[in-house]
């Protein structure tokens, strides 16, 4: 007899960009094809996203913890403390929410990435995260020390990465002793592999808050003019309708779905992005090579690129100083390995019962 008689997950991703959405399909998938039923729960672009993919499945709106990044790399952290007041109100806000909505909707079990008040008291938690530690500079210890005591009222910890390596998140994902119960999922991605006749010799995809995924885009669309080969672009901007655009040896697309993106990544030669780590673990499942520009200020996606690069797999270049002839270097590395692991999920779901 399955212990599962059809529970309802509530499965919340955080709204930063839209990374932590489309980490999120995969599971919501497997949810699914173990008979539980999710419920989504988000906000803004993130909650969008999953409402195209999804969009016979019941959602619901969180509060927004309004993340901006400034236009400057260099105030990044500034911005967010003085964001801190609004996403500590908006998390008491998700608290009382999912209070709330584990009683109206009898939720079996919460999942949570990086959503810090997305928890409950009367059923399995899970949270999220490639974060043990969160980079912020000179003051990691404190970040990191904050982060690993919220992640210990969960049931569970689940890191979308290998325990041992090689791996890809290395002191972002591990950290000496956890004294809470980790779990290794190993890379998620919506996306796979297929054989297909190339069609571009270059896919740029956008992800992020703004103001600076609006600024990447304009240094890249005059970038691009000067690449010599087909371009395909996507903005990573989530809007009702696909727009397609084309000028000259350029196709824009302001977002795609699943099938398409993944269509998409196939026909393409190689990748121009972000160092975020949701890309990273598509472009290891796609076996693609790729050339980043972390989002500046961005400790994370600084510290991942420097990784990549001095271990021979990926070259970056910082967002002021890229130049469309710094794709060169590409041919002079690796690319990402595929670490393809066979997810029981089954087992994973134990934690529901």
């Amino acid at each position: 007899m399955d212990l599962n008689t059809n529970k309802t997950i509530l499965i919340a991703p955080l709204n930063w960009g839209l990374g932590h959405a489309t980490r999120c399909i995969p599971i919501i998938k497997a949810l699914q094809d173990n008979n539980y039923i999710p419920i989504i729960a988000s906000d803004g672009i993130a909650l969008e996203l999953l409402r195209k993919e999804f969009p016979y499945l019941k959602t619901l709106e969180l509060p927004s913890y309004e993340i901006e990044y400034s236009k400057n790399g260099k105030n990044f952290k500034w911005k967010l403390l003085q964001n801190c007041p609004k996403m500590i109100e908006a998390i008491w806000a998700e608290k009382k929410l999912v209070k709330k909505w584990v009683k109206k909707y009898s939720i079996d079990g919460v999942l949570s990435d990086n959503r810090l008040g997305v928890f409950s008291k009367k059923v399995p938690s899970v949270f999220m995260t490639h974060q043990l530690n969160v980079m912020t500079g000179n003051t990691t210890w404190i970040t990191s020390m904050l982060h690993q005591h919220i992640i210990k009222k969960y049931a569970e910890c689940w890191i979308p990465d290998l325990e041992g390596t090689p791996n890809l998140t290395g002191k972002l994902g591990h950290i000496k002793k956890a004294d809470f119960v980790t779990r290794y999922i190993g890379p998620l991605s919506r996306l796979h592999k297929r054989e297909t006749q190339k069609k571009y010799d270059l896919m740029v995809i956008l992800s992020g808050p703004e103001p600076q995924r609006g600024m990447l885009e304009d240094k890249l669309k005059t970038e691009v003019l000067k690449y010599d080969g087909n371009v395909v672009f996507i903005k990573g901007i989530i809007e009702k309708d696909q727009i397609k655009e084309q000028i000259d040896h350029v196709t824009y697309y302001n977002f795609m779905n699943t099938r398409q993106l993944e269509q998409t990544f196939n026909e393409s030669d190689t990748v121009l992005c972000r160092s975020g780590y949701t890309t990273i673990m598509d472009l290891a499942k796609l076996d693609k090579k790729a050339f980043f520009i972390p989002t500046p200020g961005q400790y994370e996606q600084e510290y991942l690129a420097k990784k990549l690069k001095k271990e021979g797999l990926v070259p970056y270049a910082e967002q002021n100083d890229f130049k469309i002839e710094n794709l060169e270097e590409i041919k002079l590395y690796k690319g990402l390995p595929q670490l393809d692991t066979a997810l029981d999920w089954k087992a994973l779901f134990q934690v529901f019962e």
